[in-house]
């Protein structure tokens, strides 16, 4: 066979192997992590500057909704309170130019929230869109930044109402003066649909959320351990990427100490757990809490090359 002959098949194995390639990349993990509960794990500048992660979520929001005034707390970093955090704007600006999303947490494990109707999560919509996203409120805690969405923590406060959230939310998609789209987060417990009281299960169900951060802690019956191995963890992720979202992350504590069970060693992680969770074609990578205990372990320095 002449080397002309050879070149067509030489170019389908090249074109093939690039498929391949860029197959892997799409598959391709990152790392979201929640910022802003610590006062010593840093600035939010210095965490998306460490390379590490490719969500960073700002927490939290954690009194809003059923009338009340909504407040940000973010612990020992700044005091919104006294307009003391928008200088976090810079930071958050920061983030966006390394390609980091910056989404803002609402609701957490502490805290006083809830939506009473529809009108209210109107009303809730309009605060965050107003104050945290595209709107042009002069009282915006972390100053003129534009943060890229919201990050649905509800672990109390009921179940009612946060769908309509979610579409109040969207419907701010593409408007105000940077015409960003409006990205939304959850972060459900992992006995499906979500055990947690607040209960995100039809707020899910519209299909409306691009990330799911998945807590496979502080709940045995669908972790990994080390005696029971993958198979409780592997069941429950396959419930939670059957749901009409754009990618399902696996959510663990950065260190034995973040949460009250469900750490995962990071040798079994790369070796157990990352291979089964790999192959759902919803695969996003993984959550971890927090970044104050991924700075003392540097579990996500262990672990991202695996992703």
């Amino acid at each position: 066979m002449m080397a002309s002959e050879l070149l067509p098949a030489v170019l389908l194995i090249s074109v093939a192997s690039l498929a391949g390639l860029a197959a892997g990349a799409a598959r391709a993990g990152g790392v979201a992590i929640y910022w802003g509960q610590n006062g010593n794990e840093g600035t939010l500048a210095q965490t998306c500057a460490s390379g590490n992660y490719r969500f960073v979520n700002v927490a939290f929001l954690y009194t809003f909704g059923k009338g009340q005034t909504p407040l940000l707390n973010l612990a020992g970093h700044c005091d919104p309170a006294s307009n003391g955090c928008t200088g976090v704007g810079a930071d958050v600006r920061s983030c966006q130019r390394l390609g980091v999303k910056v989404m803002l947490s609402i609701g957490g494990g502490v805290g006083s929230y809830g939506l009473s109707s529809r009108a209210d999560a109107r009303l809730v919509a309009r605060h965050l869109w107003e104050n945290y996203l595209g709107g042009t409120s002069a009282t915006r805690p972390l100053g003129d930044a534009v943060l890229d969405g919201v990050d649905f923590d509800i672990e109390s406060g009921g179940s009612a109402h946060w769908d309509e959230l979610a579409r109040e939310l969207k419907k701010y998609s593409g408007k105000g003066r940077e015409h960003r789209k409006v990205y939304l987060a959850a972060a459900p417990q992992c006995p499906f649909p979500d055990a947690s009281l607040g209960g995100l299960g039809g707020a899910l169900g519209t299909g409306l959320f691009d990330y799911v951060w998945v807590q496979f802690y502080n709940n045995p019956p669908c972790q990994y351990t080390t005696d029971g191995g993958v198979g409780n963890l592997a069941r429950a992720w396959e419930q939670w990427t059957a749901i009409p979202a754009r990618q399902v992350f696996l959510g663990l504590p950065a260190a034995p100490e973040a949460a009250g069970s469900g750490f995962v060693e990071a040798a079994d992680l790369v070796s157990k757990v990352l291979p089964v969770v790999k192959k759902s074609k919803k695969y996003g990578g993984i959550m971890l809490w927090s970044r104050f205990y991924d700075g003392k372990t540097g579990y996500s320095d262990k672990v991202k090359p695996s992703l």
